[in-house]
């Protein structure tokens, strides 16, 4: 007996019809880089102190996409998830902006911060609509 081995690509691209969600595949990562490697020099508190004196002179010295610099400069997350970002090395810039992980993850969604912690406190999203569109779920 064979069984058929699906494509990794054919496979990923089935996660991509769950609202609301990307999925950090190698490409991706490829494609977010730069952006990446900008977060992580955020670690030494040098390089946040010269972002915070000119964000775009810092943003210049990296490889980075003019798209992907307005991004950032504007905290514009979900582009940057969409640019290749990773919300793990994102989370560097939520801390230079001293925003804790989950108010920054507020901005992502439709929700204000106040909103999106009481439905998180309140048990998180309902399954209903947040799941695969052609799954019906």
């Amino acid at each position: 007996m064979t069984t058929a081995r699906q494509n990794i690509h054919e496979y990923l691209a089935e996660l991509d019809d769950i609202p609301g969600t990307r999925i950090y595949t190698a490409a991706r990562a490829r494609k977010g880089y730069w952006i990446n490697q900008f977060a992580m020099s955020l670690m030494k508190a040098e390089n946040r102190a010269r972002f915070k004196a000119d964000e775009r002179a810092y943003l210049d010295e990296w490889n980075i996409s003019e798209e992907a610099k307005v991004a950032l400069m504007a905290r514009d997350y979900n582009t940057l998830l969409d640019l290749g970002g990773n919300v793990y090395f994102l989370s560097k810039l939520f801390s230079s902006d001293g925003i804790p992980f989950a108010e920054a993850v507020s901005t992502m969604t439709d929700m204000t911060w106040p909103e999106y912690r009481q439905m998180m406190l309140d048990g998180g999203r309902a399954p209903q609509g947040n799941r695969s569109i052609k799954g019906g779920y």
